[in-house]
């Protein structure tokens, strides 16, 4: 259990140093190869209590260029405590003139060593950076350990050797020599001979134990020695790792280094040893390069970019607040309950019209609001999000100017109301106090078994949890891409939305418990639309219930839409006389209508709120008509005459009903003897 304490704690120091330093690819990439759990640490003051830096952060805070990250603060800590030993060495060299000195410059090395480590783990893939920070010794202050160099007894001029585990000399604080007592395991051995040599600054395996099983730890002689110029270019590969093609100038740390060993008899040296040293080089450049991340289809991925004091997992780095998620692994248990409301069996699968399907918008100039649909299938999904996207552009805050400038929007303010739409429609669906947001991690997380059908798509979903409102648009700001640019937008929506009303919910919801929110064909059925627009799957269009008798004193209960919606519905099924819209669908709070004609959702909309308010409309007025399946070109704008001379209408009504377009009858389901003209556009048949 302390080993994976460990594992995620490291990894929350990674994530955090990525996040300071605004590396987006590099989160993303370890963020699809090792999700954050249940068990990740969250939030920075939680990590900082973990690993004892309170002390540190508030003197790093005073400071007058103060470090961003934790890491660095404790990089700096063990640098400054480099510092303050050779000073300390410096006023007492007489006392100790030679192995003292010697023990203060291998502190200075190993310092700078380790701090090399840290930064080509930074470098190197995420999962094995996280791996490897697992592995490495505590940093705290409470627990650093001062490495050195002890002189061997034999050769005190020239020649070094490792200290055993049992007996390791260590630099107080004021500049003495003393002994700590180190529990000695093999773990420990194989910890600190690869910082030593230098080894774990290349990926390593994702655990301790397979990288014991992988790549066996070499023993350490018991003296091993170098000339100033072997670490110098050891320090100088570790330093460099990803500075290829690249001009750089020796460091004044490894100046420091060639002063330190300049003294040294080079005519010593144990040849074998340095053939020793020299394959250790050669294994450390030889190593495989980090991964490039080029090629990483990074919008379906987790980013993380804070710039926030206090969360690890917010969602902005400018302007948004922190926040802690509350994030669950879909397990097959859940995804099985999903199948089954969405499809009625957990061996059904999405179709390749929704898996293709999410909320890309058009690029044709005037209908740069629309939402393109790819094929036939989501079209309800579709209508509905499209409806809230346009309730958004012309009725928002932000909405001003004619209708044109309005709907002639800009990539990042369409982007900004789709992801406003979304929250409000998942918001209702958690009957204002709680949503849920689904997420395309990139990788599977459960292996299913039994009677389940995998389709790549259920198995790869994290789900958010948020309480309020904002946390919510901030989620979904963060996360937009994947619905508008990801392969499952329209999938995380669906599921997003079930797992805000919740599947037992959504099932009381319906008339008939066993009904599917998905039909024949992958058609949406009529519970999915109400559920997107009103917040509830109720089977009906009508208002409020309705008891119908079953005879010895039985009924059986119908519901429909309790209230009044944003956004309203207008059916040709209405015009055949198989149901019956109620005014709280026919009659919005915003003029725009999901029209559903012939198994098909599409969107009409006014741009004068006015229409919406005033039940016996007089004049003529304009809707607009738009189709993401139509591959429409230009903007259809229909004149609506609400009140013609009854001879009108009757001509209207006696012409061929096969030659009247279905919108038409839709629209003439609300304003009854309305005639239509569709202004040199060519009828929709």
């Amino acid at each position: 259990m302390m080993g994976k304490d460990v594992e995620e704690v490291s990894a929350s120091l990674v994530r955090e140093y990525l996040s300071r330093k605004g590396l987006k690819k590099t989160i993303a990439c370890m963020d699809e190869e090792l999700p954050r759990t249940n068990s990740s640490v969250n939030n920075r003051s939680d990590l900082r209590r973990i690993l004892h830096l309170e002390g540190l952060y508030k003197q790093n805070k005073v400071e007058e260029h103060s470090l961003k990250s934790m890491l660095e603060i404790i990089v700096k800590d063990r640098m400054s405590e480099g510092d303050k030993t050779k000073v300390g060495n410096h006023d007492d060299k007489q006392a100790y003139p030679l192995e003292q000195t010697m023990s203060i410059s291998s502190l200075d090395m190993s310092v700078k060593r380790d701090q090399s480590c840290m930064e080509s783990l930074l470098c190197d893939s995420p999962r094995s950076s996280e791996s490897s920070m697992s592995q490495l010794p505590s940093q705290t202050p409470e627990n650093t350990r001062k490495k050195s160099f002890a002189v061997h007894p034999e050769s005190e001029k020239s020649v070094y050797r490792l200290p055993s585990s049992h007996d390791l000399p260590t630099v107080s604080k004021e500049g003495f020599l003393s002994e700590k007592k180190i529990l000695d395991n093999d773990n420990q051995k194989n910890r600190s001979s690869r910082i030593r040599r230098g080894i774990m600054a290349g990926p390593i395996a994702s655990s301790l134990h397979e990288s014991n099983r992988r790549r066996p730890a070499r023993k350490v002689p018991s003296s091993v020695t170098a000339t100033s110029e072997d670490f110098r270019e050891s320090a100088n590969w570790t330093n460099g790792l990803n500075t290829t093609n690249t001009k750089s100038n020796p460091s004044s740390s490894l100046e420091g280094e060639s002063r330190m060993f300049s003294n040294l008899n080079k005519g010593t040296i144990d040849h074998n040893r340095h053939e020793r040293m020299s394959e250790v080089k050669h294994r450390l450049k030889n190593s495989a390069p980090s991964p490039k991340l080029d090629g990483l289809h990074v919008l379906e991925m987790v980013l993380d970019d804070i710039e926030n004091e206090e969360s690890l997992c917010g969602v902005s780095r400018t302007s948004m607040p922190e926040l802690s998620l509350d994030k669950t692994p879909m397990d097959q248990m859940t995804a099985t309950a999903l199948k089954e409301i969405i499809f009625g069996s957990p061996m059904a699968c999405f179709t390749e019209e929704w898996k293709q399907q999410n909320f890309t918008f058009s690029d044709t100039p005037g209908l740069k609001y629309g939402i393109v649909q790819k094929k036939g299938g989501p079209c309800g999904v579709l209508a509905a999000v499209q409806a809230c996207v346009l309730q958004k552009l012309l009725f928002g805050e932000s909405s001003s100017g004619s209708l044109d400038q309005r709907l002639e929007v800009s990539n990042v303010l369409r982007t900004k109301c789709l992801s406003r739409a979304l929250a409000d429609m998942l918001w209702r669906a958690g009957n204002m106090k709680r949503a849920v947001v689904a997420i395309n991690t990139g990788r599977s997380l459960f292996i299913p078994i039994g009677r389940y059908k995998s389709d790549g798509i259920l198995e790869m979903i994290t789900y958010v949890t948020v309480d309020t409102l904002d946390d919510l648009t901030l989620v979904l700001e963060k996360h937009v891409r994947q619905f508008e640019s990801g392969p499952f937008g329209c999938i995380l929506l669906t599921i997003s939305a079930i797992l805000s009303r919740t599947i037992a919910t959504i099932q009381s919801d319906m008339d008939v418990p066993t009904s599917t929110l998905i039909g024949a064909h992958g058609y949406c059925t009529q519970e999915l639309v109400n559920l997107l627009l009103c917040g509830r799957a109720v089977s009906n269009v009508f208002d409020d219930e309705m008891k119908l008798d079953s005879g010895n004193g039985n009924f059986t209960l119908l519901k429909g839409i309790k209230t009044r919606c944003n956004i309203g519905l207008l059916s040709l099924f209405e015009h055949y006389n198989i149901c019956k819209v109620g005014s709280h669908l026919k009659t919005p709070t915003f003029p725009i209508w999901v029209v559903c004609s012939e198994s098909h959702f599409s969107v009409l909309f006014c741009s004068s709120e006015d229409l919406a308010t005033d039940h016996c409309i007089e004049e003529e007025f304009d809707l607009y008509y738009y189709d993401g399946l139509a591959n429409q070109q230009e903007p259809i704008r229909l004149t609506i005459y609400p009140h013609c001379p009854a001879e009108a209408a009757q001509s209207d009504s006696d012409a061929d009903s096969d030659l009247i377009p279905p919108l038409e009858l839709c629209i003439r389901t609300k304003w009854r003897n309305a005639v239509v003209s569709w202004n040199d556009t060519d009828p929709i048949l």
